[in-house]
């Protein structure tokens, strides 16, 4: 089993990397060979004793998916990605990195189809930000793709791309819409959304972390340990059972910001609460008006596809992988 990850040095990349390798093995066949992708070197994983290739790389340069593919990888995750804050700002950035790359992707792999007929399992990580306002609670899987955000939109192309590629026999692909992926270790990044772990993760560590929205937004979350599952199972998952809805609303926990700090009080107490500091972002709460705030998820559960029941589960996962199991 030789495996491509795009965007390997990203938080869940690296998380991914590291369930492979502890694993050993992806749809029961032994992992041999690794390569790792993305814009800023990513890093051999500790432990693994075949081929590992660390590139630092841009997708969409022109002959980069070309020389990825020349290798032939049995499964590629594709998660390389500009996040949501940053594409609403640099418009040109956000359709490079995140259509294009991704065509360009689709494309090289369409031609090896035709050179040998080359046909990998292409896990493409999408989001809950293909829809948009109004929205109903929960949201149905045939819910209609109205992103209200460029970084939406750029992924329900791609979605409809992969679809489109799938179909005709180019790759076998499944887009896995990821809820906000909470708690985000490490420091807060680009994403409109980061709010979403910043208010949890540094209180745990005794930091004062800026709340941008009022406390009754409501989203959709997993953990990074959940989205690495969904990354697993959708590797090995039949396409036949999928069939030509190829693009998934995974899994989640629909919860407000009252709720997440309601959590936090609970498993870390006052004091961590009390290092919240409210700071309302105009830009901020305006995006969010458009936000999922819960998907059924049914064909997803469905398929095998599962996530955390509540939030006091979330921040103990955080806990756990990040902090050593102690506050």
């Amino acid at each position: 089993m030789h495996i491509l990850i795009i965007g390997a040095a990203g938080m869940v990349g690296r998380k991914l990397t590291q369930k492979l390798v502890a694993d050993g093995a992806l749809n029961n066949r032994p992992l041999e060979a690794l390569t790792l992708v993305d814009v800023f070197e990513p890093e051999a994983p500790a432990g693994f004793t075949g081929k590992v290739t660390c590139l630092t790389a841009d997708l969409s340069d022109a002959g980069m998916a070309e020389r990825l593919i020349a290798t032939r990888p049995d499964v590629i995750y594709h998660l390389a990605a500009i996040v949501s804050g940053e594409a609403e700002l640099d418009f040109e950035k956000g359709y490079r990195i995140n259509l294009d790359g991704t065509r360009a992707l689709f494309e090289a792999i369409r031609l090896a189809q035709k050179e040998d007929g080359y046909r990998p399992r292409v896990v493409f990580a999408s989001s809950i930000a293909v829809v948009g306002a109004p929205l109903p609670f929960p949201i149905p899987d045939d819910f209609h793709t109205t992103p209200l955000t460029s970084y939406g939109t750029q992924k329900a192309m791609s979605e409809l791309l992969l679809a489109d590629y799938s179909r005709r026999g180019f790759f076998d692909g499944i887009g896995i819409r990821l809820p906000t992926i909470c708690i985000r270790p490490g420091k807060p990044n680009a994403a409109a959304s980061g709010f979403f772990s910043n208010i949890l993760r540094e209180p745990l560590v005794g930091q004062e972390a800026v709340l941008p929205v009022p406390e009754s937004i409501r989203h959709w979350h997993t953990s990074p340990r959940s989205a690495v599952g969904f990354m697993l199972h959708a590797a090995g998952i039949d396409v036949d059972l999928v069939g030509p809805r190829r693009n998934l609303s995974m899994p989640g926990l629909s919860a407000t910001v009252g709720e997440q700090i309601e959590a936090l009080r609970r498993v870390a107490g006052d004091k961590a609460v009390n290092l919240i500091r409210r700071e309302p972002n105009e830009m901020i709460m305006r995006m969010c008006e458009g936000w999922a705030p819960g998907f059924e998820a049914k064909r997803a559960r469905e398929l095998g596809f599962t996530a955390e029941s509540s939030f006091d589960e979330i921040i103990r996962v955080h806990i756990d992988e990040e902090l050593g199991g102690k506050l």
